[in-house]
């Protein structure tokens, strides 16, 4: 249990007075500690509930893909009749219109907090995933898919959400779980919605009708949980956005300014590209690697859906694995530590791509995805370990624009894929992963080194050596907390009881 301190004879206005985890009330009361199994509030209750929203949400965005087999077939057995560039424009489609929403998200999450925004996209994408079943042409199919990817934006509130509850030093494990346990999800529908859910429908019912019901059980429990999540967690470790304004805890933030200082640094737009370069690779991926293991080696849907569900289930630790590793070489060598393993770990993947292009056997093709999955989630983690440095008051917007840079990656590939054969889009994908990995020593962050030049400030190196005090003023400030309106709040709580 943890106190935080406050000045003799006043107590500061906020929800909780004593915390379950450790804080540092320099950093506005962020944790220092991440406890897996504690689900107190504030802090780990809104770490879990951003990472089971997430997984949800991603479950919900790729609920089609493991059915695409099916569905693209002509309708003598089942499907609309889709050609292999129609699958792929359904596939863009479906990265595409969360490039807007990322960017968006970004300052609506400074400005009004993860937790109501989670809940109310989370809600949103369950409504077209439901719907799935009135698809009838190519045309609605894509159509479908860009509204149900809408949801895929969830992933700027998780991390946010997680920036806002744990202090920078702790934030790349933490951003790099809640990521990477959400990022499962597209490992999970693979296996649940090809394996398990699409088989035991096609028991009581025709396949036509199987793949046109099944994702109403995915759009259920996400509408559900959207709902659950606002009622149960908090937007910071002080309390709800809308409290701490009204008793001066937390000063009026400019959407529009925020996203204006944070699309206006050079490191955001460099992140952005290299986040595309491993989180898109993930993302075309869910798209493409059970019709490729249904092609390639002419598996059957539910077994290629079990093999490409693989490549998601390394995110159960792999994404955690980069950003602990971020944490800690940040510890021993500061920033410079962080955009090695960064550089490292993007170089890896890109050869990793050229060598799962070329692998012929259906065993060796399965152990070299293992490795490449794993290093391209622990790249997404590495990245999200470094956002929250950039320029801390403008967290979200950041998190949006490189969080957008995935998805754009995304549809970059996945026109690739659309056009060329599979080996080509494979090396066009690996070639370009290779050069974003050099990208790294153009990032330069202010008091801090970069890979070959500078060295960290004196308040950077305290700060990851724990050796003295924090560095100052990395966080919003804080205005005097409004007495007036405190008054208000405890008046309103007292008539509500």
């Amino acid at each position: 249990m943890s106190t935080t301190e406050v000045a003799a004879g006043s107590a500061e206005i906020k929800k909780y007075q004593t915390y379950a985890l450790n804080v540092d009330p320099n950093q506005d009361d962020k944790a220092t500690e991440i406890k897996l199994c504690n689900f107190s509030r504030p802090h780990m209750r809104a770490f879990h509930c951003s990472w089971m929203s997430f997984f949800t949400a991603f479950f919900i965005w790729f609920a089609i893909a493991p059915l695409l087999p099916v569905i693209k077939s002509s309708p003598e057995e089942g499907g609309i009749g889709l050609s292999r560039q129609e699958v792929w424009t359904a596939n863009i489609c479906s990265v595409l219109g969360t490039i807007f929403m990322r960017f968006i998200n970004g300052p609506m999450c400074d400005k009004y907090g993860a937790r109501i925004l989670m809940g109310v996209l989370l809600m949103g994408a369950s409504i077209p995933c439901a719907l799935t079943g009135l698809v009838n042409s190519a045309a609605g199919l894509a159509v479908l898919r860009f509204f149900i990817g809408l949801g895929g934006s969830t992933f700027v509130c998780c991390q946010f959400w997680t920036s806002r509850m744990f202090t920078k030093e702790v934030a790349g494990t933490a951003n790099a779980l809640v990521g990477g346990w959400g990022n499962l999800g597209g490992g999970v529908t693979q296996l649940v919605m090809g394996t398990a859910l699409f088989p035991l429908f096609k028991t009581g019912m025709s396949v036509e009708m199987a793949w046109r019901t099944v994702c109403i059980v995915p759009a259920v429990v996400g509408f559900g949980l959207g709902l659950l999540i606002m009622f149960i967690s908090d937007d910071a470790p002080k309390g709800n956005y809308k409290e701490m304004k009204k008793n001066g805890t937390m000063p009026e933030i400019s959407a529009a300014a925020s996203f204006r200082s944070g699309a206006m640094n050079i490191n955001t737009w460099l992140l952005f590209i290299q986040y595309g370069c491993c989180f898109g690779v993930e993302l075309t991926m869910n798209n493409a690697a059970a019709s490729y293991f249904n092609t390639v080696f002419e598996l059957p849907v539910a077994s290629a859906a079990a093999i490409a569900s693989i490549f998601g289930w390394m995110n159960l630790f792999a994404r955690g694995i980069g950003g602990f590793v971020s944490d800690k070489v940040n510890a021993r060598m500061g920033m410079r530590g962080r955009l090695i393993w960064q550089s490292g770990l993007l170089v890896i993947e890109g050869i990793l791509i050229f060598v799962f292009a070329n692998t012929k056997s259906l065993a060796g093709a399965i152990v070299v995805m293992i490795v490449f999955s794993t290093v391209v989630q622990a790249a997404e983690g590495s990245t999200y370990g470094i956002v929250p440095y950039v320029n801390p008051p403008v967290t979200g917007s950041i998190a949006g624009v490189v969080g957008a840079g995935g998805n754009v990656g995304a549809v970059c590939f996945g026109l690739g894929f659309r056009q060329m054969d599979n080996l080509r889009a494979f090396y066009l994908m690996g070639g370009c992963v290779l050069c974003s990995g050099i990208l790294t020593a153009l990032i330069s962050i202010k008091g801090h080194a970069s890979l070959l030049w500078g060295k960290d400030s004196e308040e950077a190196i305290a700060a990851y050596k724990k050796t003295g005090a924090p560095a100052a003023a990395t966080t919003l400030q804080v205005p005097e907390p409004d007495a007036e309106a405190a008054e208000e709040v405890e008046a309103e709580e007292e008539e509500a009881k």
